[in-house]
C-alpha cells in the first residue's frame, strides 16, 4: 500500500502463464495474485460455469469477501468506539451474476451477518452500527451492485 498525496493505493500482481492458442476450451484458468508487501498469496481460477477450478477462489467470490470483509471491518471499528463488546461475528454471503453475460456484472450482494455481543448491549444501537458501518464500507462504495444487510444480533444473557 503506497500513499500518493490523500489517497491510499493498494497494489496487486496476477500472474499467469500458459496458451490460449488452443482455444476457448483448451487453456487453463488457473492464476496467482499476491498484494505485496503481503507474503500471503492466492491461487485463483475461473468460476466452475467458466470452465474454472471449483476447488480454487474465484474473482465473483472475492468480490462477494470483499464487501462481507469490509462491513466486518468497518463494524468492528463503529463498535469498538462506542465500546460495545463484540465477541463474535459470522457472515454467509451471496453474490449473484447477471443473467445476460453480454453486460455481465454481480447485479446483487446479500451479507447475512451473525453478531454476538456481551450481555448489556442495544440491539437497535446494534442495528444502527450495521448500517452505519455499510454507509463507511470503501468497498460498499465502490461496487454498483446492490448490497443487502440482513443482520441477526444475538445479546448474551
Amino acid at each position: 500500500m503506497a500513499v500518493s498525496g490523500e489517497q491510499l493505493a493498494h497494489e496487486t500482481r496476477l500472474e499467469w502463464d500458459g496458451s490460449t492458442g488452443a482455444g476457448y476450451r483448451a487453456y487453463g484458468r488457473e492464476h496467482r495474485a499476491t498484494a505485496p508487501p503481503a507474503t500471503a498469496s492466492l491461487t485463483l481460477s475461473a468460476d466452475p460455469h467458466f470452465r474454472g477450478d471449483a476447488a480454487l477462489l474465484n474473482p465473483e467470490q472475492l468480490v462477494v469477501l470483499a464487501a462481507s470483509s469490509c462491513q466486518l471491518l468497518s463494524f468492528l471499528s463503529l463498535a469498538a468506539r462506542k465500546h460495545v463488546d463484540v465477541v463474535r461475528y459470522t457472515d454467509d454471503a451471496t453474490g449473484h451474476l447477471s443473467a445476460d453475460l453480454r453486460k455481465a456484472r454481480i447485479e446483487t450482494i446479500t451479507l447475512r451477518p451473525v453478531i454476538e455481543v456481551a450481555a448489556g448491549a442495544s440491539e437497535e444501537l446494534i442495528h444502527e452500527l450495521v448500517e452505519q458501518a455499510h454507509q463507511e464500507c470503501y468497498i460498499a462504495n465502490s461496487l454498483n451492485s446492490d448490497i443487502t444487510i440482513a443482520a441477526t444480533v444475538l445479546i448474551a444473557r
